[in-house]
């Protein structure tokens, strides 16, 4: 029978979870289904002689953009081509959306296939990672506090400016399913930030902030509230204020991670604003 690609269905989410758990990988449960409740049709499994081998996901903003992540192959099934054949199958699907331009954070190790397959480099990040974390714990309060429903139009215009591209289903997804904060300043939103569970580490990310107190402080605020658990921050390297923060406060950094571009990248965004990326699987 050899290699079979379909669309991703829910009865298949048990095995995409399974899957990042065996390889590693942070995603919990709750990703795999955001991942599939915001783009249903471009979710797909790999199978190989009919049983499950590998996932790939797709996430669409708009027609301007879309992202491509979540490529794995089950170690049983390695050197078959899956991985080439599920990125193959990703950008036809992505091309029959007509998408203007495809991102993705690519490894060191993975930049090869992508450079083959037209992907340019644009900026680069890591990901910082700290065991244990001491924050003194403080009451969010004044300029910094929980996100709210009246909050989402303001957090979607800064998120856009600083991204490129909206990406509001996501942001409103993630702002209903993890820890929350917003800064304010004179009815002025000066930032947001989240964190989530994940399976190895508490995920902080996306934070977005118009300037680096804000980021500085929506970072400590949100890190705060995990303190003795080990934590992942995916941060661009031209965030520099928050790449000083991450070493000041212990992180030590684990992985290089570059981000590639396919096709026409006239909305590359501000990668200083981002303190921290939502996720290598989304940007």
């Amino acid at each position: 029978m050899g290699l079979a690609l379909r669309t991703m269905e829910v009865t298949d989410l048990g095995f995409a979870g399974s899957l990042s758990v065996l390889v590693g990988w942070n995603q919990t449960a709750r990703d795999w289904e955001r991942l599939l409740a915001v783009e249903p049709e471009g979710c797909f499994i790999a199978e190989w002689d009919g049983k499950r081998a590998g996932t790939a996901t797709t996430t669409c903003y708009g027609t301007d953009l879309a992202w491509i992540g979540m490529i794995l192959v089950h170690p049983d099934f390695r050197r078959h081509g899956i991985g080439r054949s599920l990125m193959g199958h990703c950008l036809d699907f992505l091309k029959g959306r007509a998408i203007r331009c495809v991102k993705l954070d690519a490894t060191p190790l993975g930049k090869t296939l992508y450079d083959q397959l037209g992907f340019r480099d644009e900026w680069t990040l890591a990901r910082w990672e700290a065991e244990k974390l001491q924050i003194l714990a403080t009451a969010h309060s004044g300029p910094i506090r929980p996100i709210r429903e009246a909050d989402c139009p303001r957090i979607f215009d800064l998120d856009a400016r600083a991204f490129g591209v909206s990406r509001r289903k996501l942001i409103g997804q993630l702002a209903r399913q993890g820890q929350g904060l917003v800064m304010e300043s004179g009815g002025r939103l000066e930032g947001y930030g989240m964190m989530r569970s994940g399976m190895r580490a508490d995920y902080l990310g996306p934070v977005v902030a118009s300037s680096p107190e804000a980021g500085i402080a929506l970072s400590r605020a949100l890190l705060s509230g995990a303190c003795g658990k080990p934590i992942f921050w995916d941060i661009p390297d031209q965030a520099k204020e928050a790449v000083a923060l991450a070493q000041t406060l212990g992180f030590i950094q684990q992985r290089q991670l570059i981000r590639m571009h396919r096709g026409e990248n006239l909305d590359p965004g501000e990668p200083h604003l981002q303190f921290a990326i939502a996720d290598p699987a989304t940007g």
